[in-house]
This record gives structure tokens, sequence and C-alpha cells, in this order.
């Protein structure tokens, strides 16, 4: 009896493990388990895909694709990857890498259990690689831009204060403004909601005590965005 589905779907299981490790490390909604179950569920369903056009097919008079179901897995998975995709209140969408990385988990899935072994560890690695490790390499030789991380900003705001100059201040402590958003509130208070970009080695702390301190600022809300 041949037990090469044990070796499919272990090999699946190894490298959804990897995935998972990758994300919940960096706290993220996808966990091991969720990355392993994906994977191997991939797998079983591309086995199923192969292994039942030799099962039931009738030669001469059944036409059927090994890669079928397999296909269907990767518009399946995106219901999934959509979970984990965030909108927040200030227009900013998160979660895409992680999104990607579940459908990552079923490609790799896919690949073991069409016996792509090679290609799938490979493939893992690189991901990984890509998550991780690039990203760091590309911000120490790269343009200054990308040593840069995106801050989400909510200012309340006194309505006598004067907003252009506001803004002037943010500018001249070294962050830019990319995006903004201004609505009146019903206590007369002005909210300024703004994505902000500052160098990765400003301190989140001292980026809110700087608002803080500015002329006509009644609170801040500040929060790190993250992919």
């Amino acid at each position: 009896m041949s037990f090469v589905f044990l070796e499919k779907l272990g090999i699946a299981l190894l490298l959804g493990l990897f995935i998972g490790i990758d994300r919940q490390i960096k706290h993220k909604p996808l966990g091991m388990k969720t990355s392993m179950v994906i994977s191997v569920a991939s797998c079983l369903i591309t086995i199923v895909s192969i292994e039942a056009v030799g099962k039931f097919s009738v030669p001469g008079h059944t036409n059927m694709d090994p890669m079928r179901l397999a296909a269907q897995i990767v518009s399946g998975v995106g219901f999934i990857g959509a979970g984990v995709i965030l909108r927040r209140s200030n227009e900013i969408i998160s979660g895409l890498t992680t999104a990607a990385m579940v459908w990552a988990a079923s490609s790799l899935g896919i690949a073991c259990g069409a016996g792509f072994y090679k290609e799938a560890f490979v493939a893992d690695i690189l991901i990984i690689f890509s998550v991780n490790v690039f990203p760091v390499l590309v911000k120490l030789f790269g343009p200054s831009k990308l040593r840069e991380r995106d801050l989400s900003v909510i200012v309340m705001f006194h309505p006598d204060g004067n907003m252009p100059g506001f803004i002037d201040e943010i500018a001249s402590a070294n962050m830019r403004v990319k995006h903004i958003k201004i609505k009146d509130l019903n206590n007369n208070v002005r909210q300024i909601q703004m994505v902000v970009s500052a160098h990765e080695k400003q301190r989140t702390t001292v980026i809110y005590d700087m608002i803080k301190r500015l002329d006509h600022v009644i609170a801040v809300e500040l929060e790190t965005i993250s992919t």
C-alpha cells in the first residue's frame, strides 16, 4: 500500500507551519493553526483532484482535468484572505501582507499535493525572506523614503486654532502628511484625521508628545499602521 499521500500532507503541514510561525511572531491574524489547516486542506484537495482522474475517468468516454478542483482553491481561499484585510475609520487598509500569506499557504499545499516538493520548499524560503529579510536590505541601501513608517493620527483641534500653521509645524518636525480629513464635531471641535510618514527611528511616544504640545490641540490619538 502506497503512503505517498502521507508524505505530501506532511510536507504541506511543515511548510504551512513556517508561514504560520512568521505571522504569529508578528502577532498577525494568521497564526500557525490557520496556516497549517489551509496548507494541508489545499494539499488534500489537490491529491483528490489528481487521483480522481485515474479512479473515475473512463478512457475514451470521460474527459477530466486533474487540476480542476485545485483551481478552485485559489479563488476559494480568497474569502479567508479577505477576512484579515481591515479598513480602518481613517480609510487606511491593513492586513494585505497577511492576506497574501494566506494565499501563499494554499499555493504551497497545492504544490505539495501535485508532488512539486523542491519547488514548494524553495518558494516557502523565498516567501519568508521576502517578508523579513529583503525589506530590511532594501531599507538599508535604498532611498530614504523606504525607511519611513506610516502613522494614523487623529487630533481634536480647537475651532479658533490656526490649522494651516498646525500642519506646517508637523512638516517642520521631519514628518510628511500623506492624507488628511477634517470634519466638525457637534461640540464645535474640529477633528483632523491624518496619515503621517515619519522616520522609523522616531519614537511613537516622542511624536505623540510633540503633537500634543502644539497650540490649540485638545486631544491626540496615534497608531502605527502595519501591513
